[in-house]
């Protein structure tokens, strides 16, 4: 009998967990790959997990190239996840293709952006009049050099350039050629499709005195006369003075860790690859000036819920991105990821760190484009610095019908 007893508590006990088991709400989070954010984000799921019982958690990955044709494909189709993330420039035209939905007002207010986001992010993420989206973390751009290099070029690695002409000093005295004249050290990378395309659109520019749009984003201005001469100075280095040029490797980032570029310009993500990699030697500090004039680009990856979701499986959501863009989880984000928190006042912890403070000086002066269709501006750029370095095309004419694509295709959205 007591056997018995025992036998029946146990199999009552294995069918309330497989029935409480059975009652769990799943939701999946979709996001692109990129290796520290996938495995925090692993972390963080199992956190959130156990503080939330009666919730699962699936993360999927893809690779960056095939996830926005992944998201096309699978979103309207009912096939998605429940919460995604997205670059911050993509929003529009996510928004306009109905992937995403509004957030609660209740959860998701004017308030709950304005008291606990970087104003940049409220203006980015509303619609419309809606907010669609929350990141975790914040991005600027900063420059980072090679110390080694610098040292086996005879410059002082402890003083990088802070000025555009030293920069170009620099970069001509960083590279090397082979026998042929081949570019074998690149003194400075320049790849319009890494970072390169916003160091041109709301860097160089703006310090030549160019406005790139319009206030309201519906108008491009750039193809003026010191925006030509701003994207000239940008095409002298890779077809005058033959210091770096696109595709010089596989990407910028390999050419930078290999040791095959000494300065490159790029974002407050890459801190923990190059931490990871040994024996690299690298500083920062932040972007040269032309004319004392400073200009930083921001931009963040942010997250939102698919269009469809409801019920139980919306309120999970809701909770799910709450947690993934708390407090908690993004100072984690900027240890482990190295972005800078979404939440200002977090950031003054780091104000005196050697690194982050850099990024976030640049952050104070630094402008976030009003993308449309954030892939497709970056490819006008990128074209644009081909059809001058490739086909050697004028390159005022080449700016004047870059900007005149990017008004149609600005045009052509709001219309």
């Amino acid at each position: 009998m007591k056997r018995t007893s025992i036998a029946i508590l146990v199999l009552a006990l294995v069918l309330a967990g497989v029935a409480a088991s059975a009652e769990d709400i799943k939701i999946t989070y979709w996001q692109y790959f990129y290796e520290s954010k996938v495995n925090l984000m692993t972390e963080l799921i199992q956190k959130f997990e156990a503080q939330n019982p009666g919730i699962k958690v699936e993360q999927v990955t893809f690779p960056y190239e095939s996830y926005l044709a992944k998201v096309a494909a699978a979103v309207p189709a009912g096939e998605g996840p429940e919460v995604i993330t997205l670059f911050y420039g993509w929003l529009p035209l996510w928004v306009k293709s109905g992937y995403i939905q509004p957030l609660s007002p209740v959860d998701f207010s004017a308030d709950y952006f304005k008291n606990n986001f970087y104003p940049l992010v409220a203006e980015s993420v509303n619609i419309g009049g809606k907010n669609y989206s929350v990141p975790t973390a914040v991005r600027a751009l900063a420059f980072f050099y090679n110390k080694k290099l610098f040292r086996d070029a005879g410059l002082d690695p402890n003083v990088p350039p802070k000025t555009l002409d030293e920069l170009v000093a620099y970069a001509k005295k960083l590279s090397k050629y082979d026998a042929q004249g081949n570019l074998v050290q690149a003194g400075l990378l320049m790849q319009p499709n890494g970072q390169g395309h916003v160091w041109i659109r709301e860097v160089l520019f703006r310090q030549f005195g160019a406005v790139p749009y319009s206030a309201d984003g519906r108008k491009v201005t750039y193809a003026s006369p010191a925006g030509i001469q701003a994207f000239q100075w940008y095409m002298d280095r890779i077809t005058k003075d033959k210091v770096g040029y696109p595709n010089f490797t596989t990407d910028d980032v390999t050419a930078f860790i290999a040791q095959k570029a000494a300065m490159n310009i790029d974002g407050s993500f890459r801190i923990a690859t190059l931490n990871a990699v040994k024996d690299l030697e690298w500083g920062i500090a932040e972007l040269p000036t032309n004319k004392g004039i400073k200009s930083n680009f921001a931009s963040f990856w942010t997250h939102s819920i698919v269009t469809g979701v409801s019920g139980k499986k919306l309120e999970a959501s809701v909770k799910f991105l709450k947690y993934i863009t708390s407090p908690e989880v993004q100072e984690l984000w900027l240890q482990k990821v190295g972005e800078l928190p979404a939440t200002p006042s977090l950031s003054e912890k780091y104000k005196n760190d050697p690194v982050i403070s850099v990024f976030l000086k640049g952050l104070a002066y630094a402008h976030a484009t009003s993308y449309v269709d954030e892939a497709g501006q970056r490819t006008i750029m990128v074209n644009a610095v081909d059809a001058v370095n490739l086909k050697k095309s004028d390159p005022g004419e080449v700016l004047k019908a870059a900007a005149a694509e990017e008004q149609a295709l600005i045009d052509k959205f709001w219309k």
